[in-house]
């Protein structure tokens, strides 16, 4: 995935806005409040320029000293009064901000746990990754900090700019020119920035992709010498990311000088064309000392409104990323699957392809029974591994139908597929959690009972009962750390627990030691009894023990039936047998 190349979708502008606008419904007496409380203290704000206009005409005309200590009472009064409603609002703001935060990351899990796996696959875990945490945290300080901010200077910005046209229409309009360059050099920045930060953030996650994949095949790379190839990737990477950085960087540089320079034309404007009408009778002077304050006062909300503009572009984007989930593909059906009528699998026609290869499954038709053990064999790159990802609903086939029960799989939803077919492959992964928590994963109502059967039955309750708190003993990064055998024990007892009727076995204890590899297989071997088996096999002692054997070659299916039939026909998989035990002519009856 290069920088600008997007795996999983980004949310354009009017679903972000449509977004936005759904999470403020969620908590809206919390943002009205806000709003509110921003408006009571803008208005209290108000006061003070209106009233040093008051005294200054009240001077003009001879009145005396109770004439300035009575408004500069209400001065007094109005600026603290204006400073805690605005501590007020800032502190609903932030509450209304954590709780909005909170939903954003709950729909972010929701959502990523709703992404089929070969979408994960697809796109890797690196941008995964950086949309949950870089990503998320941007929209956090948003939601927290920038937010209520933006509010609060929103509406004083407001509210002093409708006071200016309150004293004279005029003063207002000329005032409002004033503030023209900035309009502009805000438009220019705004139709860049968006771009801009979906680009830094693309390069963040191929950084975020290549270290991660890096580091989980470090043993790869180092036994393949391919710690060159990896290290040149990991610089281009970088290099893009600097370049993007440097971008987002150039836009700030032209946009807020620009903006700081002009920050004196609506005060200056207004006092030279304020003192323009007054010559002619137009307007008072304390009108244009009101009028030129309240822009004065204009200039700092409107300063904080742009200084959060950068940050709001940045977040803006990274909502767009993290909100883009919405439109990713989602694992299930939507509305709820059908439920397969039995347990029976069909595979009808099936073509597969990947994205950056040839056709893998070249139209493949099979039928499994209910309590089938089937063995799937050929040699490698034959399809074995895509049918058994298509048998389990992680990819959808390219033409052709795969079913259980009526029921294409990839349709199901994942609670009801769980229930159905499960693919147990060599690769494992030990949550960050306890023990216990590492197996509710597949059962969230299981009892310590039944976690403790799962484990007995892949012959892993022995080490876990040694572990210091037993199932409550924390695993992973801070805790006890299992070695490869121990990890895949925890995933079979999963498997146990998940209660599947057909399981798919592509090498699920190559990573074992023998014994321990024996001794698991065995145990399964009763918890296996009564569902049907579908085995990927690589060691043909499977096949032997299978009730009926499938063969693949170049993506097509080219015979089925018993060990001893295929054997005894002298084809494909006969060669294989007999080059497996050493062409020995041993058909494995004895």
């Amino acid at each position: 995935m290069t920088a600008g190349e997007q795996l999983l979708p980004v949310a354009d502008r009017s679903r972000v806005r449509r977004a936005t606008l759904r999470l403020v419904r969620a908590d809206g007496r919390a943002f009205a409040a806000v709003l509110l409380l921003n408006a009571l203290a803008a208005g209290a704000g108000l006061v003070g320029p209106w009233l040093v206009g008051r005294i200054v005409d009240e001077v003009r005309a001879g009145h005396g000293v109770d004439a300035v200590d009575r408004p500069a009472l209400w001065i007094l009064l109005c600026s603290v009064a204006q400073l805690l409603l605005a501590r007020w609002a800032r502190y609903v703001g932030h509450r209304f901000g954590e709780r909005t935060l909170a939903r954003v990351r709950e729909e972010y899990v929701e959502r990523v746990l709703a992404l089929p796996a070969s979408a994960v696959e697809r796109a890797g875990t690196g941008d995964l990754t950086a949309r949950g945490t870089a990503d998320v945290a941007t929209v956090g300080t948003t939601l927290r900090d920038v937010g209520p901010d933006l509010l609060v200077n929103g509406v004083q910005a407001l509210f002093v700019l409708g006071a200016v046209f309150a004293l004279d229409p005029l003063l207002g309009l000329f005032g409002l020119l004033g503030l023209t360059p900035i309009l502009l050099a805000l438009r220019w920045y705004l139709r860049r920035a968006r771009d801009g930060y979906l680009a830094e953030g693309a390069a963040t996650s191929e950084i975020a992709e290549i270290v991660a994949s890096t580091a989980a095949g470090a043993r790869t790379v180092e036994a393949f010498r391919l710690r060159g190839r990896r290290t040149a990737a990991s610089r281009d990477a970088l290099e893009t990311s600097r370049r993007t950085r440097f971008r987002t960087l150039f836009l700030r540089t032209v946009f807020f000088p620009a903006v700081e320079v002009t920050y004196t034309v609506p005060v200056a404007g207004v006092l030279l064309f304020g003192g323009w009408l007054h010559a002619r009778g137009g307007v008072g002077v304390g009108a244009v000392v009101a009028a030129a304050l309240y822009l004065r006062q204009f200039t700092e909300p409107l300063d904080q409104i742009l200084m959060r503009v950068e940050q709001l572009q940045s977040s803006g984007a990274s909502f767009a990323r993290v909100e883009g989930l919405a439109r990713a593909p989602r694992g299930d059906a939507g509305g709820g699957s059908p439920v397969p009528a039995d347990d029976r699998i069909d595979v009808r026609g099936v073509r597969y392809a990947y994205e950056r290869g040839g056709e893998v499954l070249r139209g493949v038709d099979l039928t499994v029974r209910p309590g089938e053990r089937l063995a799937v064999v050929g040699p490698s790159g034959a399809g074995k591994t895509t049918l058994s990802r298509l048998l389990a609903g992680i990819d959808r086939p390219g033409s052709g139908t795969v079913t259980v029960g009526g029921v294409p799989v990839a349709e199901l939803e994942p609670e009801v597929l769980r229930r159905q077919v499960v693919l147990v492959t060599q690769e494992h992964h030990v949550f960050l959690g306890t023990v216990r928590e590492n197996l509710l994963i597949a059962e969230p109502d299981a009892t310590d009972a039944d976690l403790w059967a799962a484990l007995g039955a892949v012959g892993a309750d022995d080490w876990v009962r040694a572990l210091p708190d037993g199932l409550g003993t924390r695993l992973g990064a801070g805790g006890c750390r299992t070695d490869g055998s121990q990890a895949q024990q925890l995933a079979l007892a999963r498997v146990v627990l998940a209660d599947p009727h057909t399981l798919i076995l592509d090498e699920a204890t190559a990573l074992l030691d023998p014994a321990t590899a024996r001794h698991t297989e065995r145990a399964l071997a009763a918890v296996l009894r009564g569902r049907t088996v579908i085995a990927i096999a690589h060691r043909l002692h499977t096949a032997h023990d299978a009730d009926r054997v499938a063969v693949m070659e170049n993506g097509l299916l080219t015979e089925l039936g018993t060990h001893e039939d295929l054997v005894t026909a002298d084809g494909p998989y006969a060669a294989l047998w007999h080059t497996w035990h050493g062409d020995t002519g041993d058909t494995g009856k004895g």
